[in-house]
């Protein structure tokens, strides 16, 4: 390895530490401007709570015993909304790229369908399939089947056109062309869907919980919103904001390894 080599390896480590830091910093600034505001009362307690009454109310929770049950159950809902609404969009977005005709007579539909408020659609599923963990499945599921089926078509659709006559000229089959052409082509694509399946799980999910759950993240918000408790609100919206960062940042490790595997 080359001393110039080195020398980059060392600048971009460095960099990359550079931005840590100053990520972390900005967090401890806010967070330590946060509680001295309320505690000079500059912020109403009552009205945006604080860290420390935020600490407060996670202790309380995890000495009742019921934190990590409602945990649990939102990254249940949420990791198998987000699995279903990804592996099922990929699979009809590759069935739509292996028939034009099919694709062309539905794409009123789907634009109809991504443009249409999933919210609107939350009363009917709780009709359809119950008041329960199952209608808020159904409601992440919804929100991100189709969103995924529009990105990957489209990438699909934008394989350079040489290379598929090319495969066409060696006479390979659809699942071939998949396989060694357009798959591999749109990793990136892929990846970017599960990175915005990543939010709109997690939307679907918490509009679910909001509507007909009783244990959950999004319960424990509308709960504490309920009886004035602002404190479980915010300590909800953070867990909910680190756990979605852990799941964001997984996926990313999964873009790493895709991408030094091709």
């Amino acid at each position: 390895m080359s001393n110039e080599h080195l020398e980059y390896i060392k600048k971009v480590k460095k960099e990359l530490i550079s931005i840590t830091m100053f990520r972390i910093a900005i967090l401890v600034i806010f967070i330590a401007l946060w509680e001295v505001l309320a505690r000079l009362n500059i912020l109403d307690p009552f009205l945006t709570s604080s860290p420390s009454r935020i600490l407060n109310s996670l202790i309380s929770f995890i000495k009742e015993g019921t934190l990590f049950s409602h945990i649990l159950i939102t990254c249940y809902e949420t990791i198998l909304g987000f699995t279903l609404g990804t592996v099922l969009g990929a699979i009809i977005a590759i069935i739509l790229w292996a028939s034009p005709f099919v694709s062309k007579v539905l794409d009123p539909y789907l634009v109809v369908l991504n443009a249409l408020p999933k919210v609107a659609l939350a009363p009917i599923v709780i009709f359809w399939v119950g008041n329960g963990m199952t209608a808020i499945i159904v409601i992440a599921l919804l929100i991100s089947i189709v969103t995924t089926i529009i990105t990957v078509l489209t990438g699909f659709n934008e394989v350079d056109k040489g290379k598929l006559k090319l495969m066409e000229t060696l006479q390979a089959s659809k699942f071939q062309t998949l396989k060694y052409l357009v798959f591999p082509a749109n990793i990136q694509v892929i990846i970017s869907a599960l990175k915005i399946n990543v939010g709109l799980s997690w939307v679907g999910v918490i509009m679910g919980e909001f509507l007909v759950a009783r244990k959950g993240l999004g319960f424990l918000i509308v709960y504490g919103g309920q009886i004035s408790q602002l404190d479980m609100v915010m300590m909800s919206i953070v867990i909910l904001s680190v756990i979605a960062f852990i799941m964001y940042k997984a996926v990313s490790k999964l873009e790493e390894k895709l991408i030094n595997i091709n």
